[in-house]
């Protein structure tokens, strides 16, 4: 089991071990933990050789201990550790560092992202001819959660009003890229939620997948509506100034 704290770096492999990395942020998911890492196995059984990376971010239940016992059931399963709690963009990225593949699909712990919905961002990167500095990211077209799903809806419509970033959901945790591209993104704690509109920012591309979005059956959500919107108006503009301040030339050849 490994460990990581802040921003550990620990990109040091020669050459990708795997064809893919799944990373898993994790914080007080104790409950279906057993039946989430079975199901992302069982869901990569052909796409082999593939790991899976859980990120336990300082949880205070048995997140811990139920990902310890899944190793002995799910050979692919890799366990990184945070010491205090980070917020699920410092775990993503802590994930993705420890990653040992060329491509790296995410999904979030709670167990409301499918991970079949995996196989459906693998194939739409294999239908697309182009760099490999596309993102992929699922759509959740159909959700049911209440004053959860109207903050998500006002919160995308004033993102994708500021930030042009041609994504319906930006917040889905399904997500597929490559591993350098990732790398290549300035870091800060909602990373994860601004993606597109840095992978646009770098020259990249955004594809979105619709994907499913299952009810929650264990835990709590750890974001509430100034979470999901008023918050996150800070980042928002912070990436916006980053989008107006970014130049991309193109070299002379």
């Amino acid at each position: 089991m490994g460990s990581a704290v802040g921003h550990t770096e620990s990109h040091t492999y020669n050459k990708p071990a795997f064809r893919l990395s799944v990373v898993v942020p994790m914080h007080n998911e104790a409950g279906g933990i057993a039946r989430l890492m079975a199901e992302i196995s069982a869901a990569l059984s052909d796409f082999a050789p593939f790991e899976i990376i859980a990120v336990d971010d300082a949880s205070r239940d048995r997140t811990l201990d139920e990902l310890k016992a899944a190793l002995s059931v799910v050979p692919q399963l890799r366990i990184v550790q945070h010491d205090h709690n980070c917020g699920q963009s410092q775990a993503t990225i802590s994930g993705v560092l420890a990653a040992r593949g060329t491509w790296v699909a995410t999904l979030d712990g709670d167990g409301q992202n499918d991970p079949a919905d995996i196989l459906k961002l693998i194939a739409a990167r294999d239908e697309r001819t182009g760099p490999d500095a596309t993102l992929f990211i699922g759509h959740r077209t159909q959700r049911d959660e209440g004053h959860k799903t109207t903050a998500s809806k006002i919160a995308n419509a004033i993102r994708a009003f500021i930030l042009r970033d041609a994504t319906p959901d930006s917040g889905c945790g399904l997500k597929l890229f490559h591993r350098d591209l990732f790398l290549a993104l300035p870091r800060f704690n909602a990373l994860h939620r601004f993606m597109p509109a840095l992978t646009l920012r770098a020259g990249g591309g955004v594809v979105s997948v619709p994907v499913s979005q299952r009810p929650r059956t264990y835990g709590r959500s750890h974001y509430g509506i100034f979470g999901r919107g008023l918050i996150g108006l800070i980042d928002l503009l912070g990436v916006w100034w980053l989008m107006r301040r970014h130049t991309q030339p193109k070299m002379k050849t």
